[in-house]
């Protein structure tokens, strides 16, 4: 008996091509990402679509057909940038088990990544004339703040604490990290990294440690007014 080919289903056919696309496209773009990133690491912050094109070894009109404009660029760079940090901070933090080392390991590398990537940093936080369609920046520290908060949760709840502050306290460090790295960047590190790792887990930790004496008070953290006044 001949064997029968069983018919094409042209839609099936079809997605199967569309999947082929969609995954040569976002392969693409992460090659051309890591491209722009290795521009910018080499002409500067200010860097324009032509030299990255350049430096890609395309033409802008294919730099184009990947990124709408600088703005989708900057998206893309701003996500990679914020995935090195992660990646970086996560077994820096995962190698140590007391909860001062911890605070200290993530300001470390989030300060030593900073620094010695310093135009590509610039690009991403302060960029002027990029129309930001969604906050990179942000969507970083959303998923560090995410991460330190499960450790604080983890800390309050053993101690039989309200869970509640952890989030709070959580973006709190990571802002005040930010905020402190960026001043220390811009005013070219008029102290060693060192230096300033070492003041900002002091100066954290004496509202981490908190929890410790708020375990001891009664009433908790509600009826800690003495407690805020020590840090």
């Amino acid at each position: 008996m001949n064997s029968v080919t069983p018919p094409v289903n042209p839609r099936r056919s079809g997605d199967g091509r569309r999947g082929r696309w969609d995954g040569h496209r976002e392969q693409r773009r992460a090659e051309l990402t890591n491209a722009a990133i290795e521009a910018i690491r080499t002409h500067g912050p200010d860097v324009g679509m032509e030299a990255i094109a350049a430096h890609a070894g395309v033409s802008k009109p294919v730099l184009y057909r990947y990124f709408a404009d600088k703005s989708e660029l900057w998206l893309a760079v701003g996500q990679a940038a914020g995935a090195m940090v992660l990646e970086d901070m996560i077994p820096a933090i995962s190698a140590v088990r007391e909860e001062r080392d911890i605070v200290a390991a993530a300001i470390d590398i989030y300060l030593a990544r900073i620094e010695s990537d310093l135009n590509l940093y610039r690009f991403v936080v302060h960029q002027p004339d990029i129309a930001r369609r969604r906050d990179v920046v942000a969507d970083v520290m959303d998923t560090v703040a995410s991460g330190l908060a499960r450790i604080f949760g983890d800390r309050l709840r053993a101690r039989g604490l309200d869970s509640g502050a952890a989030l709070p306290w959580a973006y709190g460090v990571v802002g005040y990290v930010q905020s402190v790295g960026d001043w220390w960047l811009r005013q070219q590190q008029p102290i060693s990294r060192e230096a300033l790792g070492d003041y900002l887990t002091t100066f954290l930790w004496g509202g981490i440690a908190g929890m410790r004496r708020a375990a001891d008070v009664p009433g908790g953290l509600a009826a800690t007014e003495g407690w805020a006044r020590d840090l």
